[in-house]
């Protein structure tokens, strides 16, 4: 099964209102670099649920709120449906 990346356009909405660089996020996630929470953030690569966790936890809201796009749940029964 292949896992496919999402963009997170929650989490750069989120971290830009807050005038938060991909810099500090990378740091608050104990990742490498810039470059490699950026490629997190832009779909390139996924996040690790640790990371998740603390991302939620810094932002005071669910996993949920930030990493599931608005319509996963419709988006999921409409894939099912035309298999």
């Amino acid at each position: 099964m292949k896992v496919i990346a999402v963009e997170q356009e929650v989490l750069k909405s989120l971290r830009n209102y807050r005038n938060l660089s991909q810099q500090y996020m990378a740091e608050l996630i104990n990742v490498g670099s810039r470059d490699t929470y950026a490629n997190k953030e832009n779909g390139v690569t996924q996040f690790k649920a640790s990371e998740m966790f603390i991302i939620a936890d810094h932002f005071g809201m669910e996993i949920t709120e930030i990493f599931l796009p608005p319509n996963f749940m419709s988006h999921e029964v409409n894939e099912r449906e035309t298999l």
